[in-house]
């Protein structure tokens, strides 16, 4: 799997045995040295947090969950939608425990065609020879090819398997329309801080996690449930992480100790001597009941919780991973956001945005062009100046690259942010391109045709022009639009800015054409 172990799986029986590394207690079994985030999978549909609408009783993937391998009723295959580390492979685990069902796990990075045929072959098996139904859930959906999803059609159509597909990409984009209409599509939610603390205190607790060995402060949590961003796995990551960093301080502590008091018995030997000659030999039960009470009061194995610090999760964190995927949902929506602000004069929440590209590693070349592109669009003619700063900017960050070409950017943004703002001269352009596809085209007037070539004039063609030039203001009464167009007004300037006068200039040159 890509993004690394589920929070909200379940392999088999054995899984959720706590590590003997961190938290938990040691056992035989290999599952007994999984990760945190594997240890807390979540077994059955109830013990998801976050999705409760989803999971409420009677829904669609209820009845899925509770039907059993020959059951035909109800929903055969879904579309799990959701951000990194919500449960879109829990369910697809939790789906495939149901009686009568096998579990197959493919990835479509590295699955083909080929693959996904051996699959469908095997299902049919298991279906004819052992009447199982075979759960096939398909991670990343969204990376295969139309080819590699035609080839799911007739299994899910004819419901020889189970689809349970993952994708953290808009499904209407990424998956083909015939898999999708035969496919029940379920948008998980990102999990609010309620639902990150609660798995953090389950882990904290529960013997599948840290068993109780170690307490989370306050500030601890609170600084996890921040960082992680709604993603579930990393939240118990970074609790693993630094529970970790907390023992080992800890057993550092504990040796400190220990070697000082070394220390402290070798410089009191000469005067202890003397003691015990004059009082003899103390008597050794009670020599070891005194170590067994200083090992209590030292050792935070001993019946004493290890305290995991905010600046343990903060240096088990070390730096925080945007979730960024250039080519994903999350590209587009910060790109949105982005031209939204600059649109809505929010010059704070321009910048933010524009940050959170500059961190994320985006191509300053494809944010400069959307910067000139919302000079044209959204400032136009309400601020002329606007479209040359964002072409020096965009020109600025091809010559000097980045870190530096981060600095143009920055101002250009700034300046469309707060510029004035009119897409007068975009919507006057949408409207007659609108008119010219609807046939309202008509023909050119002969007065403006190309008259220069040899038998224009007898054509008629130029007859009756009138040379701007040669009148006042510069302007010639006449007709430019084609008969079918006379009169039509397509600019109509804002008040906004500079298309305050442009707006006056444009009825006087209104009376000058048209007297």
């Amino acid at each position: 799997m890509t993004n690394g172990p589920d929070l909200f799986s379940s392999d088999g029986p054995d899984q959720g045995l706590p590590g003997p590394g961190v938290g938990g207690s040691s056992a035989d079994s290999g599952r007994a040295l999984d990760p945190l985030a594997v240890r807390m999978r979540p077994r059955t549909i109830a013990e998801v947090v976050g999705q409760d609408h989803l999971t409420f009783p009677g829904s669609p993937l209820v009845q899925l969950v509770e039907a059993s391998g020959g059951d035909r009723a109800g929903a055969s295959s879904v579309i799990l939608w959701g951000p990194p580390g919500v449960g879109k492979t829990t369910l697809a685990h939790v789906i495939s425990h149901a009686p009568g069902r096998t579990f197959v796990e493919l990835s479509a990075i590295t699955a083909g065609v080929k693959d996904v045929r051996q699959v469908i072959e095997n299902a049919r098996r298991e279906r004819d020879m052992y009447q199982r139904t075979t759960v096939l859930f398909l991670d990343e959906i969204h990376r295969f090819s139309k080819a590699q999803q035609d080839a799911l059609l007739p299994a899910v159509e004819n419901r020889l398997v189970v689809l349970v597909a993952a994708t953290t990409e808009n499904p209407s984009f990424s998956v083909i329309s015939p898999l999708l209409s035969r496919s029940l599509l379920l948008t998980l939610r990102p999990l609010d801080d309620a639902a990150i603390a609660d798995l953090l205190d389950r882990a904290v607790v529960s013997e599948r996690g840290l068993a109780g060995q170690f307490e989370l402060e306050p500030a601890a949590k609170d600084f996890i449930v921040r960082i992680a961003g709604a993603d579930a796995r990393r939240s118990l990551t970074i609790l693993e992480a630094a529970a970790g960093i907390a023992a080992a301080q800890a057993e550092f502590a504990e040796a400190a100790a220990s070697d000082d008091s070394v220390v402290d018995t070798d410089d009191d030997t000469d005067a202890d001597d003397d003691d015990v000659a004059d009082e003899g030999i103390e008597d050794p039960t009670e020599s070891e009941d005194s170590a067994d009470t200083d090992d209590s009061e030292t050792s935070p194995a001993e019946g004493r919780a290890i305290l995991i610090t905010e600046a343990a999760c903060a240096e088990a964190s070390s730096e925080t991973v945007l979730r960024y995927d250039k080519n994903g949902d999350q590209h587009y929506d910060v790109v949105s956001a982005f031209i939204k602000s600059i649109r809505g004069s929010d010059v704070d929440a321009a910048l933010h945005y524009l940050a959170r590209m500059i961190v994320a590693g985006e191509d300053p070349r494809f944010i400069a062009r959307r910067v000139v592109i919302s000079a044209a669009e959204d400032i136009g003619m309400a601020d002329p100046q606007a479209l040359p700063i964002a072409v020096a900017a965009s020109t600025a960050v091809q010559n000097i690259g980045m870190p530096e070409g981060r600095i143009p950017l920055a101002e250009a943004v700034t300046y469309l942010a707060m510029a004035p703002k009119s897409n007068a001269s975009y919507r006057a352009l949408d409207a007659a391109i609108a008119d010219v596809k609807n046939g309202f085209s008509g023909q050119v007037p002969t007065h403006l045709r190309d008259a220069h070539y040899p038998g224009a004039k007898e054509l008629g063609h130029g007859e009756g022009y009138k040379y701007s030039h040669d009148h006042p203001h510069g302007v010639a009464a006449q007709e430019y639009l084609p008969e079918t167009l006379r009169g039509k007004r397509y600019y109509e300037p804002t008040g906004n800015g500079m298309e305050r006068s442009l707006g006056e200039r444009l009825e006087m040159l209104q009376r000058l054409l048209r007297p």
